[in-house]
């Protein structure tokens, strides 16, 4: 398994994406300490990402917007 700094994995990550595609796995490091790790979605995230996108039908903000709850939630 790779390891790749921070800074590093910004500068390169669509390069890195299509490794993982491809089947590698890389771990992100920050000062040396491992923080994430890239691994290939797996055959079940389609039909997860898919349960979720059908039960969030119908759900309501209440004239809320999501630009501002994410706003809301940022030091």
């Amino acid at each position: 398994m790779r390891e790749i700094g921070s800074s590093e994995a910004k500068n390169k990550l669509s390069a890195l994406l299509d490794q993982v595609e491809h089947g590698a796995e890389i771990v992100i490091t920050r000062r040396g300490r491992p923080v994430a790790k890239l691994v290939p979605s797996g055959p079940g995230f389609e039909r997860a990402a898919a349960g979720l996108r059908e039960a969030s039908k119908g759900i309501r903000l209440r004239g809320l917007n999501f630009k501002d709850l994410i706003n809301e939630g940022r030091p």
